[in-house]
């Protein structure tokens, strides 16, 4: 009987390993443009991966192009590109498996900070989808080739997150594409910091100031108005922390979050921001004298530190403050920005893969 009950187990170990769908070789991958020309695939895993080129934010299968097969160097550079956004397929040659992935950041001319938030891994394994929410930093000074690269996006909502004076001053080239603000002046945003460049403190305001366009923001997802954008000036601040709350409800783990909001020191382009302005034209105005007197720094087309100098994100001000007042990020959208469980599960199911 012991010799019986011995082999039953085996017979059943090796039938369930046999069930058991295979480990996908692809545990990651990033798409870096190097030049104008080309770009360079990167992933982590293991075993043989085929590469495909996609067409769009879909990632048709049937419709990709194999660029390479059985490849196990983790590395392919795909040259000839152009100067548009590229979707690549990586494919487990073995069992199949597939993992999504494109170029973060649009290649603009002009543009600044204009990226997709998809293919993060969450917390229970899954990807936030590709192509469907963006975030950006101001539009004023888009070329014609970068107005019909974001055109080919798709994009059916645009929330701008700006004050009602940037908005005047720095108008989006943006169009046919509906589009949401919540009006206030930039100064009252700053009210209880001690400084515009105390971010750790500035951003403790940005749970309850910023509330009304994250109602906005949430409201537009759940009504499956994408693809999506929102934007601030620098598509950093503002921006980030909206990035952040999404990300958040969605499942993206902490550091997932800080990474995102941390790559705005090396996506953006200060200088497609805002037009030049004279604050002698808009006399009383101290929107404009301060976006002026950036100009006159040295390094003023240097993207700003995101880290204060106890070696904190700023955007950690604004975790804090959540933390203190709801508890946790979930307890504050339920609370504050009116976001039910089933709202939650709706954002998952929508925008996870």
């Amino acid at each position: 009987m012991k010799r019986l009950t011995g082999l039953l187990i085996a017979v059943l170990a090796t039938v369930s390993f046999l069930a058991s769908p295979a480990v996908a070789a692809i545990d990651s991958a990033t798409v870096e443009r190097k030049g104008p020309d080309s770009v360079v695939i990167t992933w982590a895993g293991r075993g043989s991966v085929d590469v495909l080129e996609a067409t769009d934010h879909r990632f048709a299968l049937a419709s990709a192009k194999v660029l390479a097969t059985h490849l196990t160097t983790g590395e392919m550079t795909v040259a000839k590109v152009g100067t548009v956004r590229r979707y690549f397929i990586l494919r487990d040659a073995v069992d199949q498996s597939v993992l999504h992935v494109a170029e973060r950041t649009l290649p603009l001319e002009q543009g600044s900070n204009f990226r997709d938030i998809g293919g993060y891994r969450t917390a229970d394994g899954r990807h936030v989808r590709w192509g469907l929410i963006y975030r950006s930093g101001a539009q004023p000074l888009l070329t014609a080739a970068d107005l019909a690269q974001i055109q080919s996006l798709g994009l059916t909502q645009l929330v701008d997150l700006r004050s009602n004076e940037e908005r005047i001053i720095a108008p989006s080239k943006i169009k046919g594409v509906p589009t949401t603000s919540v009006g206030y002046g930039l100064m009252d945003m700053v009210k209880g910091s001690s400084s515009l460049k105390n971010g750790y403190d500035l951003y403790r305001n940005f749970p309850l100031f910023l509330a009304p366009e994250l109602k906005v923001v949430f409201a537009d997802l759940l009504h499956g108005d994408a693809p999506m954008a929102y934007n601030c000036s620098a598509g950093q601040d503002r921006t980030g922390f909206v990035t952040a709350m999404i990300l958040t409800a969605l499942g993206a783990p902490r550091e997932t979050i800080l990474s995102d909001y941390l790559l705005s020191m090396k996506e953006r382009r200060p200088e497609f921001e805002m037009p030049e302005l004279n604050p002698a034209e808009h006399p009383n105005d101290p929107v404009v004298r301060m976006f002026a007197s950036y100009r006159s720094r040295p390094n003023w087309k240097t993207p700003d530190r995101l880290i204060d100098e106890q070696d904190r994100p700023f955007l950690l001000g604004a975790f804090a403050e959540i933390e203190g007042k709801w508890g946790s990020v979930d307890a504050y959208l339920k609370s504050e920005i009116g976001l039910s469980d089933n709202d939650l599960s709706r954002l998952k199911s929508t925008y996870l893969e």
